[in-house]
C-alpha cells in the first residue's frame, strides 16, 4: 500500500483549491459531482489533494457542522481492496463498509472506522 490522498472537508472547494495550487505548486487534475459533493483532485508529486465541498445535506455537511473543515481522511493505495479489508478485520480493525463501493473516479473505496484506527478516518482505494 502507499498513500493515495489527504481528503478535506471545506466549505469551498474551489478557493481552496486555488489556495493550495499557488502554496504548494500544485493543479487540479479531476474535478466532479459524487454523491452530494463536488469534488477535486490536486495532484502532487506522491498522490493527491481531495478537496470536498458539500452541494446539499450528507456525511460531510454533517462533519463540518460537527467539526468545521480540515482534514476529514487519510486514503491508502491497494492492488487487493478485499484482501486489506479481510487484513483489516484479522487485525481487529472496525469497518465501515464490509465490502467495496464506487468512489470518486469510479475507483473501489472502503472506509475503516476511526475507533478502531487510533482516531483517523482511512480510506481504502483501488484503482
Amino acid at each position: 500500500m502507499h498513500f493515495d490522498h489527504a481528503g478535506v472537508a471545506t466549505d469551498n472547494a474551489e478557493g481552496l483549491a486555488f489556495l493550495y495550487e499557488d502554496l504548494f505548486d500544485c493543479e487540479i487534475v479531476h474535478e466532479e459531482r459524487f454523491e452530494d459533493l463536488k469534488v477535486i483532485f490536486l495532484g502532487l508529486e506522491n498522490g493527491y489533494f481531495e478537496l470536498l465541498e458539500p452541494q446539499e445535506e450528507g456525511t460531510i455537511s454533517k462533519y463540518l457542522d460537527e467539526h468545521g473543515p480540515g482534514l476529514h481522511h487519510m486514503a491508502l493505495e491497494t492492488d487487493d481492496i478485499e484482501a486489506a479489508l479481510e487484513n483489516a478485520k484479522d487485525v481487529g480493525v472496525d469497518l465501515i463498509d464490509e465490502e467495496p463501493r464506487r468512489g470518486a473516479w469510479n475507483h473501489q473505496v472502503a472506509f475503516l472506522h476511526p475507533a478502531s484506527t487510533g482516531g483517523v478516518l482511512v480510506e481504502f482505494v483501488e484503482h
